[in-house]
């Protein structure tokens, strides 16, 4: 870098100093930048010199290092520290320096104020750095968001057979809860929703290819086995196991108004049926935990008219941040309650009902709330 290369300059030819390091702390160790003269020591040897330096106590001012005995440090005439809101950033070791003692002083002093100038001006560069790329990736996470919203439905057209409404509520800019409605044909539909282990772009990034591969083997497969098992293989092979996915997956066929489903680790869904409550929990385990599933079942239901079917993820029913858990009878008489409203009303009274009885924003994860109304 050039303004070391101009110290190193002003060292050698004006202060006529025969030897010098120069140390810069970059994360949590001391770099050197800017070295002449002397036996060129190991990294080792200078991070000894680092470690001992980092420990001397109120060191904020030029000092001699002749009575010193530490061996690293012995070759050496002079420290010069470099020091901000009492953290050490950057210091000076120099030796062989050949200034009468009416110069020296004077010279030390300069030495310090000009390595102050050129840490100051290397953290602004460092600050301006940061803030280009705060910058930088604020815009892409907008962009994220902005694609993610795209490839969550925000209309669902309300027909003979069902009505569908969902609540979407990320706890960052973009999240890894998903939904989904596809219409098969006149008399199908398909719906899944899904929760992606993590937060923040990953988790995104991972709901998006499981979007993606949904869309792609709904188009050509029925059998939700068949699908469901694609999708952990794919999960394992993109992955190498480091996220898991929790997913409900369901088909409908208005004509024999029969639901065949499978719960992979998700938290159960809702069938509000008849005045009753059962929890569609049958399936398999979590999608990314193995290679080849241990075992997996599907359930086949017969719906009868005006039955209704909550779905929801985990941050509905649990905010640790505010140490509050929803059970599953709290949850069972929100339904209750708002049965006969529609879908989307529904959804924003048991979100409302919920915070207010338990005084929470509950705010400590993504929330997605999907209801269909099966007439």
């Amino acid at each position: 870098m050039v303004l070391f290369e101009m110290l190193q300059i002003i060292f050698q030819a004006h202060l006529e100093v025969r030897k010098m390091r120069l140390l810069v702390k970059e994360g949590d160790r001391f770099n050197c930048v800017a070295t002449f003269g002397g036996v060129y020591e190991s990294d080792d040897n200078l991070q000894e010199i680092a470690h001992f330096v980092k420990n001397i106590k109120d060191i904020k001012d030029v000092r001699s290092l002749s009575a010193c005995l530490h061996e690293g440090v012995q070759e050496y005439d002079y420290l010069i520290p470099m020091v901000h809101n009492d953290s050490l950033l950057a210091f000076v070791v120099i030796g062989d320096v050949y200034s009468n003692t009416d110069m020296l002083s004077y010279e030390l002093n300069f030495i310090e104020t000009l390595l102050n100038v050129v840490i100051v001006a290397l953290e602004n560069k460092k600050l301006v750095k940061e803030h280009l790329q705060r910058e930088l990736f604020q815009r892409d996470l907008k962009l994220a968001t902005e694609i993610q919203k795209m490839l969550m439905p925000t209309h669902f057209q309300k027909d003979s057979s069902v009505e569908v409404g969902a609540l979407y509520i990320p706890n960052q800019e973009i999240s890894g809860d998903y939904f989904d409605f596809i219409r098969l044909n006149d008399h199908e539909f398909m719906w899944c929703i899904a929760d992606v282990s993590g937060k923040g772009i990953a988790a995104a990034l991972i709901m998006a290819s499981l979007q993606a591969n949904i869309r792609a083997r709904v188009s050509t497969e029925r059998d939700l086995i068949k699908i469901v098992c694609n999708l952990n293989q794919i999960l394992i092979r993109n992955t190498n196991g480091d996220y898991f996915i929790t997913l409900f997956l369901a088909k409908y066929n208005d004509k024999n108004r029969q639901i065949s489903y499978i719960n992979a680790g998700h938290n159960p869904p809702v069938l509000w049926m008849d005045g009753k409550a059962t929890q569609l929990a049958t399936g398999t385990t979590i999608l990314g935990a193995f290679e080849d599933l241990p075992f997996i079942n599907s359930e086949c239901l017969t719906l009868q008219s005006n039955s209704l079917i909550f779905n929801y993820t985990d941050g509905l029913v649990e905010s640790a941040d505010e140490d509050v858990f929803i059970s599953y009878n709290q949850l069972i008489e929100c339904i209750k309650s708002n049965q006969y409203l529609p879908v989307d009303e529904l959804n924003l009274n048991i979100l409302k009902d919920i915070r207010t009885s338990q005084n929470a924003n509950m705010d400590s994860d993504d929330i997605t709330l999907f209801t269909l109304k099966i007439f």
